[in-house]
């Protein structure tokens, strides 16, 4: 018997590129007919591209809404729970990923309060409205699972020079990112020498895991899970 999410409503982060839309195009094939996918991101295009991808692709039952907004700022946060209210509330689980976030900027740069207010938003606070915001549209009752996921790296676990904001190794844009443009030298060339030496993980290797995780259901609410562990 082959096995799925049943009837779901997923909402993913950071959707637009990189490990967020590899996470789409994975889960799509494991939910049944009348879910629905809420993709959030800041780049409206790349979503309506991967939105017709899932389309064409994947099952004409499943609903796909893009969600092109600035988690940083309290509007967008809203515009992201505002589609999950209008979903149809029989569903068997909700899943929320976040995986939203920015390493581009060094925190010796941050002289102006509102605007590390705005980065540490996009970073951090989004997280927590988001899911405070979903889990009150969508009110827990038997036979209803809610699954919040953090993705995140090393850099919760462990400090990273000039990352003090953002709390991978996948090959994603945003390790493309650190290994062109942190401000950190070490930080810089571990991650060059990591890409260059073939050890990162593609972001279908780590979603694998993921999804086998969820599916066998057997992990502990709040556990801390490193692919390398599992």
């Amino acid at each position: 018997m082959d096995r799925n999410f049943g009837k779901a409503l997923v909402i993913i982060t950071g959707a637009s590129r990189g490990f967020g839309r590899s996470l789409a195009i994975s889960v799509a094939p494991l939910l049944s007919a009348g879910s629905v996918m809420v993709l959030a991101a800041r780049s409206g295009d790349r979503l309506e591209e991967l939105q017709r991808e899932l389309n064409v692709t994947g099952k004409t039952n499943l609903t796909v809404r893009c969600a092109a907004v600035d988690l940083g700022c309290k509007a967008g946060v809203e515009r992201v729970v505002a589609e999950t209210r209008s979903s149809d509330p029989e569903i068997d689980r909700l899943m929320l990923f976040h995986n939203a976030g920015d390493v581009s900027r060094y925190c010796r740069d941050f002289t102006d309060l509102d605007e590390l207010n705005s980065y540490m938003s996009l970073n951090v606070s989004s997280a927590l409205c988001l899911t405070a915001g979903v889990l009150q549209a969508v009110p827990g009752r038997t036979g209803l699972k809610r699954i919040i996921v953090n993705i995140s790296s090393l850099c919760a676990v462990r400090p990273f020079p000039t990352w003090v904001q953002y709390c991978r190794p996948l090959d994603t844009d945003m390790q493309l990112e650190a290994r062109s443009n942190s401000a950190d030298d070490n930080i810089r060339n571990t991650c060059s020498l990591l890409h260059a030496n073939g050890q990162l993980l593609t972001c279908e290797q780590s979603i694998s895991k993921l999804l086998a995780v969820l599916l066998d259901d057997k992990y502990t609410s709040g556990d801390h899970l490193d692919y390398y562990d599992l």
